[in-house]
C-alpha cells in the first residue's frame, strides 16, 4: 500500500522524541512508524512519570527489581498486553514473548506481534529492557537459559 494511503488510514503523530524538521516545523511520523513509536513510547514509560497523565505507561517497570525467572516473565507479558489494549487502539496484539537475554546485564527481550487494525498488516516490535539485577540472581536465569 502506498505510504500516503496508509498514513491516511493509520493517522498521523508527532514524533517522539520531539524535534524540527528541515522545515523549520515539528516532525511529524506517518504510517506504520507511527504505531511503532508510540508502542515504544508506551513501553519506555512507567506509570506516573507523566504528571498531566499519570496512568500513561507500561507497568513493566514495577518488575525492575525483581529477579528475572518465569514468573516475573509472565508479568512482564501480561503489563505489555494490558498496556497496549489500553493505550494503542489502532493494533490487535497477537503475541507477547518475553525472553532473557544477558544474566550480567539483567537483559530482557520483549517482543510484540500485532496486526494494525486499518490495513490487517502483521508486524512485530521488539523492545530491550533492562532490569537491575540483584546478587545471586544469576541463578533463575542460568535456568531459563
Amino acid at each position: 500500500m502506498e505510504q500516503t494511503a496508509q498514513a491516511s488510514f493509520i493517522g498521523r503523530g508527532i514524533e517522539v522524541p520531539f524535534r524540527i524538521d528541515h522545515t523549520g516545523s515539528v516532525a511529524l511520523t506517518a504510517g506504520t512508524q507511527s504505531i511503532e513509536r508510540a508502542m515504544a513510547m508506551i513501553l519506555a514509560t512507567a506509570p506516573g512519570e507523566r504528571v498531566m497523565r499519570p496512568d500513561f505507561g507500561c507497568a513493566i517497570w514495577d518488575l525492575l527489581f525483581e529477579p528475572i525467572n518465569d514468573n516475573t516473565l509472565g508479568l512482564m507479558a501480561e503489563a505489555v498486553r494490558e498496556a497496549m489494549a489500553r493505550w494503542e487502539p489502532r493494533i490487535d496484539v497477537d503475541d507477547v514473548d518475553v525472553r532473557p537475554v544477558d544474566a550480567q546485564s539483567g537483559a530482557v527481550e520483549i517482543a510484540v506481534a500485532y496486526t494494525v487494525r486499518a490495513t490487517n498488516d502483521r508486524r512485530n516490535l521488539v523492545f530491550p529492557f533492562y532490569t537491575i539485577p540483584g546478587e545471586g540472581d544469576d541463578e533463575p536465569m542460568a535456568e531459563l537459559g
